[in-house]
């Protein structure tokens, strides 16, 4: 099968987003390609499901929508592939509210650090009035719609060198974060330097100490391999993350409203099955990194919550909105 390469993604951006990305109007009774990139490795949960939706939504339709995944980076950068849906060029992304608080930067918020308590409270956001603001916010001024959330999970700190037990330890550490402001101020305020290096470089980056270490869930460190080039996990805990599933409008409102009705069922049925199942690696993958040789170190987690919750709320208030934080940890 066909798979467009990256530079083949930005040269359909110069044609309109719903012939782009789906199959012409008079072909779509027959058949609704939809590509989806991702960054993440094959065998992540993220990836898995996508291709279950793909399969569910094959099904449903009898064959009529054909959801293709491009996973492990093949189609560039994150901000590649998001600036490809908005574009046009591309269908389908999965990426961090952080990334996307590029296009919309209200958004970050609800992938800031120590916002969350666990993954059920941050799966409230979801069906919040706050979210559905940004995501009105979010077609109207980039032509994107957030089609989900997905639980993606927490977030620890792991080192190739250095026995990090409370934040005074990471002093000059550079650490790898991703190209984020939220992430490059909870660094700094650990004492860290931080070093912004794309996701699909960061294991060359490790084992080359152009970076000391990197943060995050466990899930991504194992299917990601890092553990290879780090011997310590930290358990930080410091961010429950949420990933979401980001859509071109335009296309979207393209489909047939019975494919769009196949596909939001699929996606709800993936996203289930993708949470339990992260859900359920991280209670596993513990001892699993154990034993492929990480020192697993339990932190003074307070040292590292204390400054970051005194500097990033009132640091961003004005990029996130007067009390927003707030209103999301009381959710």
């Amino acid at each position: 099968m066909y798979k467009p390469t990256r530079r083949g993604l930005m040269a359909g951006a110069a044609v309109s987003a719903a012939a782009s990305v789906f199959a012409p109007t008079l072909l779509r009774a027959q058949q609704t390609v939809i590509r989806w990139g991702d960054m993440l490795a094959t065998t992540h949960p993220q990836v898995q499901m996508i291709d279950k939706i793909a399969a569910i939504a094959k099904e449903k339709s009898s064959g009529r929508i054909d959801i293709q995944s491009f996973p492990n980076g093949q189609l560039g950068s994150g901000k590649d592939m998001m600036d490809a849906v908005v574009s046009g060029a591309l269908a389908f992304t999965t990426d961090g509210a952080a990334a996307l608080g590029a296009l919309l930067p209200q958004l970050s918020v609800i992938e800031a650090p120590y916002l969350w308590k666990d993954a059920a409270q941050m799966a409230k956001v979801g069906a919040s009035p706050q979210f559905a603001g940004m995501n009105d916010d979010l077609v109207k001024k980039r032509g994107l719609r957030m089609l989900a959330v997905t639980y993606y999970g927490k977030r620890h700190l792991t080192t190739g060198k250095k026995d990090v037990k409370t934040a005074a330890d990471m002093a000059g550490f550079k650490l790898r974060v991703p190209p984020v402001d939220t992430f490059r101020a909870m660094a700094e305020a650990w004492g860290a330097k931080a070093t912004p290096i794309n996701f699909n470089e960061l294991y060359l980056a490790l084992s080359q100490g152009a970076v000391d270490g990197q943060e995050n869930p466990l899930p991504t460190i194992a299917t990601a391999k890092l553990n290879e080039v780090q011997k310590y996990l930290v358990l930080t805990g410091h961010i429950i993350t949420p990933r979401l599933i980001i859509a071109n409008e335009a296309a979207l409102t393209a489909l047939d409203p019975a494919d769009r009705a196949i596909l939001d069922e699929a996606i709800a049925e993936g996203v289930k099955w993708q949470d339990a199942e992260l859900a359920s690696q991280e209670g596993t993958l513990l001892g699993k990194l154990k034993d492929a040789g990480m020192t697993v170190i339990e932190p003074d987690v307070e040292s590292f919550r204390k400054p970051v919750l005194e500097q990033l709320p009132p640091k961003f208030e004005e990029k996130w909105g007067k009390g927003t934080w707030d209103s999301l940890a009381a959710l």
